[in-house]
């Protein structure tokens, strides 16, 4: 049987962009069950209220919801268990040392499978306040204006 190559995104956090700004992402591995990588491969999970901490020099992924799998039977999974990732000590030390701070927090990106393993992109993030939201959305409309403007007069011949 031929090993999988490439990436195959199962689910994404859109919102998280809005809600967060991002400082730095990093790629985890994640320890799975069968279930829950077969429910996986059927593109079912949602990453919605999906949060990341340390404990005990160790990252954790909890609260994120992958469904139990159709097909399994007494051995499925609970859909919203806390999951152990994998993530080098020394990118474990920078995440906990920059979550101390204050205001930073961990948040899932997406849930993707590279070269058939699955993988989690966690984001260290900060919240934005409500005008900065405001002032972003205004901002991606005046981008959107301006370039319907340019393209009428590119249409335009002028």
């Amino acid at each position: 049987m031929p090993r999988e190559r490439g990436q195959k995104v199962v689910a994404t956090n859109r919102k998280a962009r809005h809600d967060y700004t991002i400082e730095d992402t990093y790629e985890a591995g994640m320890v799975l069950s069968g279930t829950e990588v077969k429910s996986l491969r059927a593109g079912r999970a949602s990453l919605v209220d999906g949060y990341a901490f340390i404990e005990g020099g160790e990252a954790w992924l909890d609260a994120v919801h992958i469904p139990e799998y159709v097909g399994g039977t007494w051995t499925n999974h609970p859909p919203r268990r806390k999951r152990k990732l994998l993530l080098h000590k020394s990118e474990i030390v920078k995440i906990s040392h920059k979550t101390k701070e204050g205001g930073y927090t961990l948040i899932p990106l997406s849930i993707y499978f590279s070269d058939g393993r699955a993988k989690v992109e966690i984001a260290v993030a900060k919240g934005k306040r409500e005008y900065d939201k405001r002032q972003a959305l205004r901002e991606r409309q005046d981008k959107r204006e301006a370039d319907r403007a340019m393209s009428s007069r590119k249409n335009l011949g002028e």
